[in-house]
């Protein structure tokens, strides 16, 4: 029994560093765009699983506000991620383009976060949001 304890705990710990180690190396580039077209892009998104690319509303402040689009993540590398506005987006506004999880919602590929929420929020490594912040063209 104890050399099953054993390999069980020495497996979560190589688990739980594969899952930091993957979320150390989340991401996102981006840069300045015209939105006008209802779409704004990520030109790179590495993810350490599964999740989404949430765009939220943000000025100088740095702060997060009211999600104004989303686009699946695949874990890994993701190139060009276009995120469709759901509002309207004016020249010279911030947006913060910022990787959340798939984790806590009731479905699987439905993203169901609200500002505050705990389903599919945002992930943290090391306490840190992994987000960019881009201004609307």
């Amino acid at each position: 029994m104890k050399k099953f304890a054993s390999t069980a705990i020495a497996l979560s710990m190589i688990a739980g560093g594969a899952w930091a180690d993957a979320h150390a190396m989340a991401m996102v580039e981006a840069s300045g765009q015209d939105v006008s077209n209802g779409v704004v892009t990520a030109d790179k998104v590495m993810a350490g699983e599964n999740g989404w690319l949430v765009v939220h509303r943000t000025d100088a402040d740095m702060k997060p506000g009211p999600v104004v689009g989303y686009a699946p993540l695949r874990a890994g590398e993701n190139m060009d991620v276009v995120a469709i506005l759901q509002e309207d987006v004016a020249s010279g506004d911030m947006l913060m383009l910022m990787v959340h999880s798939e984790d806590g919602g009731m479905k699987t590929g439905v993203f169901e976060y609200t500002l505050g929420a705990k389903e599919d929020g945002p992930i943290k490594p090391n306490g840190e949001l992994v987000m960019t912040v881009v201004t609307a063209d």
